[in-house]
């Protein structure tokens, strides 16, 4: 990681993975620094009736570019929200989606609202700053639920499950995580609304 920006250039840098080169049949390494703007990530949808609320780590680069939660085709996010409010939700355009998921009941935020990050996986983020939840209960008087979205948005859970709200930890829809065939992860989503 370069710890120190190159001259002339502001903000903070970090390093790329190593390319290899060959230089007269032997293989040396070279690493070049880059800047890695900070990302903000997107508005939550809630409303006074949400009731559960499921909760990612940081939108990846897809849903940062659309503008919209779980953008990317092959996450299995809304195929997996259609199945358990009964609504072809993955069908619609993004923009009839959200109001007939708060329809539901049911609410969509991350638990970072910043980061730096280079592509899309969690464990690429760095300088995560968690999202405000200070007037979470006010914003949603009836939350009751929360679910968290893989393991990265999990490990906010004990502080979710200490301020009294049900927590369930949720295996990820992201397209990294292709280890748990769909029909498994659709099981283990139907507990966050049982």
């Amino acid at each position: 990681m370069c710890d120190v920006p190159a001259a002339g250039h502001g903000g903070r840098y970090v390093s790329l993975m190593p390319a290899a080169r060959r230089y007269n049949g032997a293989m040396s390494i070279a690493s070049a620094c880059v800047p890695v703007p900070p990302l903000t990530g997107l508005a939550p949808v809630i409303d006074a009736t949400t009731r559960i609320l499921v909760l990612g780590s940081f939108p990846g680069a897809a849903s940062l570019a659309a503008g919209q939660y779980y953008a990317h085709p092959r996450n299995l996010l809304w195929p997996i929200l259609s199945h358990l409010t009964g609504e072809d939700l993955a069908g619609l355009p993004y923009d009839e989606r959200l109001p007939r998921l708060l329809a539901h009941g049911i609410g969509l935020w991350d638990v970072l609202g910043a980061c730096e990050r280079t592509g899309s996986l969690d464990s690429a983020i760095r300088a995560p700053a968690a999202n405000d939840f200070a007037r979470l209960r006010e914003r949603c008087p009836l939350l009751a639920t929360i679910g968290f979205n893989g393991k990265t948005a999990g490990k906010f859970a004990p502080q979710f499950a200490a301020a009294g709200y049900r927590t369930v930890l949720l295996p990820s829809t992201s397209p990294a995580y292709a280890a748990m065939p769909f029909a498994q992860k659709l099981a283990a989503w139907q507990q966050l609304i049982t």
